[in-house]
């Protein structure tokens, strides 16, 4: 018997170290050449490890959560005979411990919201009993309850008898002495149970999601400015494109949100930019490599269109479609998460007037597209006329650097890239 003692691989450049996210095997467990014993995040890319040799695991380097230097061990096995020559040679040697100046954090950020990151609360071990509701009073024989459709449709939604209802005094119950009935009978057609707290650890990507927004919001003063878009024009024209796409995927507003931004940046290059605070250096891209928030039942995720600016719609939409389905089958490549000099975020379907998204540091600035509503507003014809028409307006938010950005700037970017989304066919000249 020989002991193979398997160190943490280089899987990254500039990678100092990585996360246990999920242990396959435990000590005492078997393990076969090439099968995979163990899952490690760095960078917001999880990469599975697999054993080079079979054996049975005798030690692993910590838990769940636990972070693991690059050259140290992972994990140590227990092998039959003596360990092959060329798996030695490939065992990686422990490396040195890098300077704390060395290792620096990717951020990746969210687009709007960053206060799930702080959900990890103490429990309360014995929570406090739920009373029992009050019984409700034996009903009253009536003749007839009055009420409307609408009472009646919440009074069944809520689980209450009408009958047990006090009315007003010409007989009819209404909403307010339903609210009246449910206020004295508490628990009555209560909505949920209460439920017991809840700990849970912070690890894996909701952990470097708290870091990388903690770190984003400490170190960069930001400021946000939003504007109104009459984005009518602009709908109509993604519709003619769709209906006559042929084989292309379908177009969403994306796709022609970001060959906007990718026209209206070359006169405002200090959007498209990355600060490095510590050299005190501004790195002013001419590329645009779009960072794009992606929801996924890990946490989010911002992989990279690389050079937005030479992709057409179609190219943008295949693009936007495959990076997505890669982040949230936790497949997408190291490289697709890196590199970005701009951010989009949209939380537009879920709804919401306005955002203030975090940036992603090093990047200096992030946009973000809101809910497209419908609602009248003031219209003036060709004929000089004003009218009230019915139109699609979408706000515009963009948060910045203000070391890097000044107010003026920002505004004027937004300005515009709302000219060309409200005059939509510029869109399309080159």
């Amino acid at each position: 018997m020989a002991k193979f003692t398997f160190n943490m691989p280089d899987i990254g450049e500039g990678i100092a170290e990585a996360e246990i996210v999920q242990w396959h095997k435990k000590v005492g467990d078997t393990v076969k050449e090439d099968e995979e014993f163990v899952d490690m995040m760095t960078d917001k890319a999880t990469v599975p490890m697999e054993s080079p040799v079979d054996g049975k695991i005798l030690e692993i380097a910590g838990a769940e959560g636990d972070m693991v230097s690059i050259g140290s061990m992972l994990v140590v096995i227990e092998v039959e005979g003596e360990v092959p020559d060329d798996v030695a040679e490939e065992a990686p040697a422990p490396a040195p411990a890098p300077k704390a100046e060395e290792v620096e954090e990717r951020i990746e950020v969210e687009t709007s919201d960053a206060s799930d990151a702080d959900d990890a609360l103490a429990a309360d071990p014995e929570p406090e009993p739920i009373p029992e509701p009050t019984p409700a009073p034996e009903p009253t024989p009536q003749a007839k309850v009055l009420a409307t459709p609408a009472v009646r449709q919440r009074a069944r939604d809520l689980g209450v008898d009408l009958a047990q209802v006090k009315p007003a005094e010409d007989g009819r119950i209404r909403h307010g002495d339903l609210d009246q009935f449910l206020s004295y009978n508490s628990g009555y057609g209560a909505a949920a149970k209460t439920r017991a707290d809840e700990e849970k650890k912070v690890i894996g990507m909701r952990r470097r999601i708290a870091e990388n927004m903690a770190a984003s919001k400490r170190n960069i003063p930001h400021f946000s400015y939003v504007e109104e878009c009459d984005v009518t024009a602009l709908e109509e024209l993604r519709a003619q494109l769709n209906a006559n796409r042929g084989d292309k995927p379908k177009l969403t507003i994306l796709p022609l949100l970001i060959t906007a931004i990718c026209k209206t940046l070359p006169d405002f290059p200090m959007i498209n930019a990355r600060y490095d605070d510590e050299a005190g250096v501004v790195t002013r891209h001419g590329a645009v490599h779009l960072g794009m928030a992606a929801q996924t039942d890990a946490g989010l995720m911002v992989p990279v269109i690389k050079n937005a600016q030479a992709k057409n719609l179609w190219q943008l939409a295949n693009e936007i479609s495959r990076l997505a389905d890669a982040a949230r089958a936790g497949t997408a490549k190291s490289e697709e998460m890196q590199g970005g000099t701009l951010t989009v975020t949209s939380l537009g379907p879920l709804g919401g007037v306005a955002t203030t998204p975090v940036i992603n540091r090093p990047e200096v600035a992030i946009i973000g597209p809101n809910r497209i509503i419908e609602r009248p507003m003031y219209v003036t014809g060709t004929d000089g006329v004003e009218r009230i028409e019915k139109r699609k307006l979408m706000n515009i938010s963009i948060s910045c650097d203000h070391r890097v950005v000044d107010g003026w700037d920002a505004a004027s970017f937004v300005q515009a890239l709302r000219r060309l989304l409200e005059t939509p066919a510029l869109i399309l000249v080159d």
